[in-house]
């Protein structure tokens, strides 16, 4: 499995480019914004991006939708509770005073349970709200990509619209905190973890 990491935009929101080894199918996992980074990253792998996933709808890991969609004619993937958001990323860019471009309509809205297929990879759907109410995380092989739901010491914030402390803690516990512990996990900001440290060490989700 192919994995690139890049932060972009003002906010610095991780994008990660995956791709198949066999096939080179890729996807781009919340394209926040510098698309044209992204998509030279993309050349430099070699890969056929044929899917763009949002873990949730806000602007800094969407931002980079509509010119990535644009130039790669990419299928578009988020959940149905935080696609209403891609309407509105100029408003909510606003409130921080940045910009942002609104994205196309999605193609695809998956739930929990769901698998997003590139190249022999198989992404496994986990709904985790909790920082949007139509929070997702990817599941594949050793490692899982969560968006803004866990970081490295830390959780994501819950006071933003549609946030609920609870029901993050949930999210993490019970569909995260159930992976193996030596699964890595690939956060929206910052470093990367693994289950295990998360477990034993975050000050807000440990259960151990």
């Amino acid at each position: 499995m192919i994995i690139k990491s890049i932060a972009v935009g003002p906010i610095q929101a991780n994008c990660f480019i995956i791709g198949c080894e066999t096939t080179l199918a890729g996807a781009v996992i919340d394209p926040g914004d510098d698309a044209d980074r992204i998509l030279a990253e993309v050349q430099k792998a070699g890969l056929r991006v044929e899917t763009i996933i949002n873990t949730h709808g806000h602007f800094d890991h969407v931002g980079g939708n509509r010119k990535l969609k644009e130039a790669t004619g990419a299928e578009l993937v988020i959940h149905p509770l935080d696609a209403p958001m891609l309407a509105q990323l100029d408003r909510m860019a606003g409130a921080f005073g940045l910009n942002a471009e609104n994205s196309p309509a999605p193609d695809r809205l998956v739930e929990d349970g769901d698998t997003v297929v590139v190249g022999d990879l198989h992404l496994a759907v986990l709904h985790t709200p909790g920082h949007t109410p139509g929070g997702i995380s990817l599941h594949c092989d050793s490692c899982v990509f969560v968006g803004d739901t866990l970081f490295q010491g830390s959780i994501g914030r819950t006071d933003f619209p549609g946030g609920d402390f609870d029901t993050l803690l949930n999210s993490i516990r019970s569909k995260l905190f159930t992976l193996d512990e030596d699964t890595a996990v690939y956060t929206g900001h910052g470093p990367e973890t693994t289950i295990g440290t998360e477990k034993r060490y975050n000050p807000f989700a440990r259960v151990t």
